[in-house]
């Protein structure tokens, strides 16, 4: 099964918040960057809990077919990113995201609004 890029994303806001992560901000990368089309960014206040959110996100998307390409930092879990080629998604413990500020970096794409659902 394929997932489009859209429904990907969708799917993955809906797994982070069924861990309870917070402060998600999805971009749409697709006018300024070459290398993915999206940028979910969530928060976790614990090692646990990033671990939960990352480990839920991959089943869903596994289960629907999607494998990502990568993963980085899922031991120490202050910022886990999970590369899906199209999407790129960092989960970060609370004091490591301010740390980095990565949204700031990528200010100029336009926010993506999936509301509570």
């Amino acid at each position: 099964m394929f997932l489009t890029p859209d429904k990907k994303t969708s799917l993955c806001y809906k797994a982070a918040l069924e861990k309870k992560a917070y402060d998600i901000i999805v971009l749409d990368l697709s006018e300024y960057s070459s290398i993915t089309d999206f940028f979910m960014i969530c928060s976790g206040n614990s090692t646990r809990q990033v671990q939960a959110i990352a480990d839920t996100i991959m089943k869903k998307l596994k289960k629907e077919g999607a494998r990502y390409y990568g993963l980085e930092g899922y031991d120490a879990a202050g910022w886990i990113l999970i590369d899906y080629d199209d999407l790129v998604i960092h989960i970060f413990h609370e004091e490591t995201r301010k740390f980095y500020d990565i949204e700031r970096l990528w200010g100029s794409a336009p926010k993506v609004e999936f509301g509570d659902t």
